[in-house]
C-alpha cells in the first residue's frame, strides 16, 4: 500500500511542480546589452513565483528589488554550481573522487539567494551536501576540487574530503557527516554571537531526513529559551535518502515543527525568494530569537553516488521539476523578459564556466597528496608532546605537534 502511494504520488509530480510565468511581475524591458549588464543604477522589481507560508509570524513581501548586476550574477553563480556539481559526479565515475560524495544540483538557489541577503560575518554551517555552499562564502573551484580528491591544495588540506568542506575566514563551519548533528553547533555559534553583541546571525542547514533528529529539538529549545539568532533552514529536497518525506514524517510540514517558534515555507527554486526569506528571518532573528525556514527544493541527483535517484521516484517527476521550476531556467527566462543578455551570450557564458571547471580540475590534479604526518595533525593542541603509539604500545610511533 506504501508503495503504491508513493508511485501514485511520484507519477503526477503535482506536489513538486508550481507554475512559473503566470507567477512572475516585470517592470518595463531595458533594452540594454549585457556589456552594460553590470550597471546598478537601475531597480528592477520581480515578485515571488509563489507566495510565502508563514507560522506564528507575519509574511514577508512577495516583491523583490533586484538590479541588472545581480541577475547576471545569480545566473552565472548557479551555472557555475551547477557545472561543478556535474564535473564532481564525472570524476567520481572516474574513481578520482573516493568515499562519499553528496551533489547539490538543482537546489542552488538556496545557497545563491542566502547569500545575497546576509554577510560574510554571519555563519552559516551544513551538512554534507556542502560543495556549493562553500563556494558561495567565497571558497576556489581548485579548493573544491583539490578536497574533493584528497588533495593538500584542498579546503581541509585533503583530510575533510566531500563532507568536510570548511572556511572559517567567511564563516562557514562546515560540511558535518553526523545527520542533524550541525544544528547544536549552529545554535552554538548563535550562542556566541548573542554574547559578543555583534548583531549577526548563524543559518544552521539540515535536510528533511535529519528534520525528525531529538538533537534538532533540543537545540531549538535552548535556543528559543534564551533568544538566540540562529535560524534553522530545512532544505527539504522531499527525499530523505530514497526515502519520501510522506512515509518518514506524520507532519512533513517543517517550517511549523518548532511549535513555539515562528517558521516560513518558501519555494526554494526561487532565488529571490529565498533572498527575501533570509532577509526576513536574519531581521527576525536579532529582534525575536530563533526562526525555522522550510525551503522547498528538489535535487536532480541521487542521495549520493551509490544512488541512481530513479528507484523511488519516477524519471517524468524529475524531468518535470526540470522544466516548471528549474532555478536557473527562471533566472535565464528573466534575463530574457528584461533584454539584458541574448540567449547566446548566455550560452557564451555557460562556456565560460565550463572552462573555468575545467582549468579547476587540471590544476587540483598537479596539487600532491597529503604528507603521511599529516595523519596526526588537527587531533589535539598544538605543543603539548602528545605520543602516538604502535598497535602494541611498545614502540612510539611519533610525538604529535
Amino acid at each position: 500500500m506504501a508503495l503504491s502511494r508513493l508511485a501514485s504520488s511520484s507519477s503526477s509530480g503535482s506536489n513538486f511542480l508550481k507554475p512559473l510565468s503566470s507567477a512572475l511581475s516585470f517592470t518595463p524591458s531595458l533594452r540594454r546589452p549585457i556589456s552594460s549588464a553590470a550597471d546598478d543604477s537601475t531597480t528592477l522589481t520581480i515578485e515571488t513565483s509563489v507566495p510565502f507560508t508563514s507560522h506564528r509570524c507575519d509574511v514577508p513581501s512577495r516583491t523583490v528589488d533586484t538590479t541588472p548586476k545581480e541577475l547576471m550574477t545569480f545566473f552565472r553563480d548557479m551555472a557555475l554550481m551547477r557545472r561543478m556539481e556535474i564535473a564532481a559526479d564525472s570524476l567520481y565515475k572516474a574513481k578520482l573522487i573516493r568515499g562519499f560524495c553528496h551533489l547539490y544540483d538543482g537546489q542552488e538557489a538556496v545557497a545563491i539567494g542566502m547569500e545575497a541577503a546576509i554577510t560574510k560575518k554571519d555563519c552559516i554551517i551544513t551538512a554534507y551536501r556542502d560543495h556549493c555552499t562553500f563556494l558561495g562564502r567565497g571558497g576556489t573551484l581548485l579548493q573544491v576540487f583539490s578536497e574533493l580528491m584528497g588533495r593538500q591544495g584542498g579546503c581541509s588540506k585533503g583530510k575533510g574530503g566531500s563532507m568536510h568542506f570548511y572556511k572559517k575566514d567567511a564563516g562557514f563551519y562546515g560540511g558535518h557527516g553526523i545527520v542533524g548533528a550541525q544544528v547544536p553547533l549552529g545554535c552554538g555559534l548563535a550562542f556566541g554571537q548573542k554574547y559578543s553583541k555583534d548583531e549577526t546571525v548563524t543559518f544552521a542547514l539540515y535536510g528533511d531526513g535529519a528534520a525528525n533528529q531529538g538533537q534538532l529539538f533540543e537545540a531549538l529549545n535552548i535556543s528559543a529559551l534564551w533568544d538566540l539568532p540562529a535560524i534553522l533552514v530545512c532544505e527539504n529536497n522531499h527525499y530523505g535518502m530514497g526515502t519520501a518525506e510522506w512515509r518518514a514524517a506524520k507532519s512533513p510540514s517543517y517550517y511549523k515543527r518548532g511549535d513555539y517558534v515562528p517558521g516560513l515555507k518558501v519555494d526554494g527554486m526561487d532565488v529571490f525568494a529565498v533572498k527575501q526569506a533570509c532577509k526576513f528571518a536574519k531581521e527576525h532573528a536579532l529582534k525575536n530569537g530563533p526562526i525555522i525556514l522550510e525551503m522547498d527544493t528538489y535535487r536532480y541527483h541521487g542521495h549520493s553516488m551509490s544512488d541512481p535517484g530513479s528507484t523511488y521516484r519516477t524519471r517524468d517527476e524529475i524531468s518535470g521539476v526540470r522544466q516548471e521550476r528549474d532555478p536557473i531556467e527562471r533566472i535565464r527566462k528573466l534575463i530574457f523578459a528584461h533584454d539584458l543578455a541574448t540567449e547566446k551570450e548566455l550560452k557564451d557564458i555557460e562556456k565560460e564556466v565550463r572552462k573555468e571547471v575545467d582549468e579547476a580540475i587540471a590544476k587540483a590534479k598537479e596539487s600532491p597528496m597529503p604528507e603521511p604526518s599529516e595523519l596526526f595533525t588537527n587531533i589535539y593542541v598544538k605543543g603539548y608532546g602528545a605520543e602516538s603509539f604502535g598497535a602494541d604500545r611498545k614502540e612510539v610511533r611519533t610525538v604529535l605537534p
